[in-house]
Order: structure tokens, then sequence, then C-alpha cells
């Protein structure tokens, strides 16, 4: 009897270090467990440092336009027509007025010509005394006239310088050119005068005193 419950102590200690001893390696097994990495971790983990590193070695920024030097130039907002000095002021070329002139015997000759060449039968005329104007405007010259016939005029010319052929003749010259006859005054005579004439500036009308007294 007391060797069976040798045996039954026996057996009873050596469960009890067989169960500690599976106690213990299953502990071992679930801290192995728990400490070592799993496969799909380790394996994203290895791919996300690889795309790290792929992307420091060769994803740098792309240079700037600044750092690179090629782009253009932006316009500048300040305007580039140059100002106006305010140097000395010009006055505007003066306009040349109407005078009166003193009429010599060359200008008298011409002015008589240039109506014998419109009236082809006054041979014998010419300018009666104080009865001729003469003038400028700019570059174009003015005469009046009154003819009355000369020694040796015919019958034909007498009767032609009466009447209308008595009145009062305009004339004009410009620069360079000969004298043409342009207008006449009314028999009789126009109260109006020279101003009268559309031909003749009126500026110069009045330095003619209307044509009512002659040089």
């Amino acid at each position: 009897m007391s060797g069976f419950r040798g045996v039954s102590v026996a057996a009873a200690l050596l469960g009890g270090v067989l169960l500690l001893t599976g106690c213990t390696g299953s502990s071992d097994s679930a801290a192995a467990t728990a400490t070592s990495p799993s496969p799909k971790a380790s394996a994203s983990a290895e791919v996300s440092a690889d795309v790290s590193a792929s992307a420091g070695a060769s994803g740098s920024a792309p240079p700037s336009a600044s750092s690179s030097g090629s782009a253009a130039p932006r316009p500048s907002s300040r305007s580039t027509t140059p100002k106006a000095t305010g140097g000395t002021r010009q006055s505007p070329a003066s306009v040349p007025g109407c005078r009166n002139l003193a009429a010599g015997g060359e200008v008298k000759a011409a002015v008589t010509r240039a109506y014998q060449r419109g009236f082809p039968r006054l041979v014998h005329i010419a300018p009666a005394p104080g009865r001729f104007f003469y003038g400028q405007c700019g570059t174009v010259r003015y005469a009046a006239a009154q003819f009355q016939p000369t020694q040796g005029a015919t019958e034909g010319e007498l009767v032609s310088l009466q009447d209308e052929g008595s009145a009062m003749k305009y004339f004009r010259a410009s620069s360079g050119s000969d004298w043409s006859y342009v207008a006449t005054d009314g028999f009789p005579a126009s109260e109006g005068g020279c101003r009268a004439i559309p031909q003749i500036p009126r500026a110069l009308a009045t330095a003619w005193r209307n044509c009512r007294i002659a040089r």
C-alpha cells in the first residue's frame, strides 16, 4: 500500500512538472509570436522605404523660372514716352496783312496793258490822274484804276470810254505772274465803293479808304 502511494506521488509530481513545462513553452511561443513582425507589415514597410528613397533621390523640385533666368522680363508700368520739355514757346508765324503802296509808272503801264488785253480796241488810254490804287496782301498785288483817253484816241475809243467804260476797274497779280483784269464797278459807281467788290480783300479796301481818295 505504501508502495502504491509512493508511485502515485511520483506520478503526480511528474505530471506537474510536465504541466509547468507546457505552460512555459506556450508562453514563450506566444511571446515570440507577438514580438516577431508580420510578413505583410514588413513588406509594406520595405515598399514604403523604397518609394521614399526613390522620391528623395530623383523627385527633386523643378527649377523655378526666376532661378533659370529664361523667363521674359515683365513690362515696366512706367510710360516710356518722353515728356515735353519746358523750352521757349514759339509764337505762330505772323499772317501777312494788307498794305497800301505807292504806284510807279511801271506798275501803271502793266495794269493798263492787262486791261487792253481784254479790250484790244482801246489803244489810246491811260489811268486818270488821282484814280489809281495799288496795294498788296501777302504775296498777291491788287490795283484799281479808272481810265481816260489819251491824245490820238479814235472816235470808237472815245465812245467805249464813256459811261460804263469810265467805271473803276480792278486787277490782280500773284507773285511771279502778270496782271489780270478781275472785276469792274457799276455805272454809276456803286455806293459801296471797292468794298462791294468780292475780288478785293476787305482789309485792302479799308487801306484804300474805299477807293474814295486816289493816289
